[in-house]
């Protein structure tokens, strides 16, 4: 089975939609992914990833199925540097992150008590089981750290939806810590990444990234990517996102 997970177009966070430079971007995955086979569909209930996905569903007459634990991972906390207000859990200041060995465990990312004491552990908990059980429904059921593929196929499934929450998509299906995943990469604006199962062993299945936020359809139409989600390569550089 192939997932595809494909991070919405340049948005519009305050009126949850897409710029016109995400509208565009749209209709250029539309473009990259005509002759591409998808199965099934799953959107995320926000605007920025519902227009995403509609020009790519709209041209294969693919009716998506929308689910709410899709939505943008929202989990709050009271980051070390900003003690007094609730930011992002998954936003923190490199130099707070590599003070906590926890973070890059797999089984231990959840302990720090900026954590443990946020609702990142239950929110976190809910996509990965509702995640297990889509997967079980299309033939791939969890079993510790593998999935027993008691229905083996060669579908593909796409997902729109966000960074944050395909960094969890990410961190349940490869065993690796959210943190790892949501500030040691970015996924930018419409890109799309590309997971398969490996059954080695007739009935036990992995999944492995073949490619990770592919952004080819842009750079083939010569348009510059979004920022969004990036911060400043130079601390001088006073045009970009700092924080």
């Amino acid at each position: 089975m192939r997932l595809l997970i494909i991070r919405h177009g340049d948005p519009d966070y305050e009126r949850d939609c897409l710029t016109e430079q995400g509208k565009l971007e749209a209709e250029l995955l539309a473009d990259a992914l005509e002759n591409t086979r998808i199965d099934a569909a799953y959107v995320s209930p926000l605007g920025r990833a519902r227009l995403t996905a509609k020009p790519v569903l709209e041209r294969k007459n693919i009716e998506p199925e929308i689910l709410y634990w899709l939505r943008e991972f929202d989990a709050k906390i009271r980051r070390p540097d900003r003690p007094d207000d609730l930011s992002i859990a998954w936003d923190w200041l490199p130099a707070d992150m590599a003070r906590e060995d926890d973070f890059y465990n797999i089984s231990t990312w959840e302990n720090p008590a900026v954590i443990a004491k946020s609702d990142a552990p239950k929110k976190y908990k809910i996509i990965c089981e509702n995640l297990d059980a889509l997967l079980d429904s299309h033939g791939y059921r969890r079993d510790g750290r593998i999935y027993r593929a008691h229905e083996a196929n060669n579908k593909t499934i796409a997902f729109f939806c966000h960074f944050g929450l395909e960094s969890v998509i990410l961190s349940r299906l490869l065993n690796i810590s959210p943190m790892l995943l949501w500030h040691g990469f970015c996924a930018l604006t419409s890109s799309v990444t590309t997971v398969y199962t490996e059954e080695r062993r007739q009935g036990i299945a992995s999944f492995r990234v073949s490619e990770y936020g592919d952004i080819s359809h842009l750079k083939r139409a010569g348009v510059e990517p979004s920022f969004s989600a990036r911060f400043c390569e130079r601390f001088d550089d006073i045009d970009s996102r700092h924080d």
